[in-house]
């Protein structure tokens, strides 16, 4: 196989783009390089109904917040407050332009799961931009990725660091190649908040036309000290209609958008009182929206790059 071959199947394991919860809620080990996994805690339950505003018969006009998720009413199925919320949250986030953040991923691949990712990322919606910059582990810290739809043949660039960089330099792949995939659950075109909410509303209309669905709001979580409201979602039985057992959602209550997703699967067949299995995890955090970034923010001749 050639060098660049290696290359990419190396630089390329770092675009896992998605969204995910964890069942542990202490403090998050400290990682090496100084990089720290996003704290996330989640407070005792408490009753939606003192706190929240029946979405039911609410005017379109009316902006939803944490406020509004509440229990399920009578006859309606657990995950209807969520995703109604959520489509109302979708036309808010699509009103934002662009936003930068810093994004923790890590994700179970052919069955194991690898280390966290750090990255410093920059996105706009229209069109389409993404810059990634990763901060960890220390075998990716450096790496840089650019995509902007319809630019490059619709490819992404990016580039190694050290001797690869000199060796081979920047290269072009198409972002669901096989390449590009290699050790990733999701392509880059996938990434970002306005990604996950699309995707979360996509799943829970196909969950709710299934029964076998448990949904409890827990307030007053916390990710990075920031205050959350937690959505867990949870499918007691295996079912093939099921992607996950056990998911959270955790929606900044100032910003009103997920700030961070997990899911995990069933527990092991040789251990089905076992814990659920971590599948995939994602975090935002130090989200600045609207920062009016320009084409020159996701070109790779920008000085401030290195590519």
């Amino acid at each position: 196989m050639s060098l660049r071959m290696n290359f990419c199947r190396w630089a390329y394991s770092a675009l896992a783009l998605g969204l995910a919860v964890q069942a542990g809620h202490s403090t998050a080990q400290q990682p090496r390089e100084g990089l720290r996994e996003p704290v996330y805690r989640v407070a005792q339950q408490q009753a939606a109904a003192d706190t929240a505003v029946a979405a039911v018969g609410m005017p379109a006009s009316r902006k939803l917040s944490t406020r509004d998720l509440i229990d399920a009413a009578p006859g309606e199925h657990p995950l209807l407050p969520a995703v109604r919320w959520a489509k109302h949250g979708l036309e808010d986030i699509r009103t934002k332009k662009d936003y930068s953040c810093d994004f923790v991923k890590r994700e179970r691949i052919d069955g194991e799961l690898g280390e966290p990712q750090y990255v410093f990322m920059k996105v706009r919606h229209e069109p389409f931009s993404v810059y990634l910059r990763f901060k960890g582990p220390e075998s990716m810290k450096g790496q840089e990725v650019i995509y902007v739809r319809d630019k490059n043949n619709g490819e992404l660039l990016a580039h190694p660091t050290g001797i690869k960089k000199r060796l081979v330099g920047t290269v072009s792949l198409k972002p669901n190649s096989m390449l590009a995939m290699s050790g990733n659950r999701y392509p880059i075109t996938e990434i970002g908040i306005l990604h996950l909410v699309e995707r979360l509303i996509e799943v829970g209309e196909h969950d709710m036309q299934y029964g076998e669905c448990e949904v409890e709001l827990y307030r007053e979580a916390k990710i990075n000290e920031r205050s959350a409201t937690c959505i867990q979602v949870h499918h007691p039985v295996p079912r093939r209609n099921f992607l996950f057992n056990l998911a959270r959602i955790y929606v900044d209550d100032e910003l009103n958008v997920p700030v961070r997703y997990e899911a995990y699967e069933w527990p092991k067949a040789n251990d089905p009182d076992g814990e659920p299995v971590l599948l995939e995890e994602y975090t935002y955090y130090n989200i600045k929206f609207d920062n009016a970034f320009t084409d020159h923010d996701f070109d790779p001749k920008n000085p401030e790059y290195d590519f």
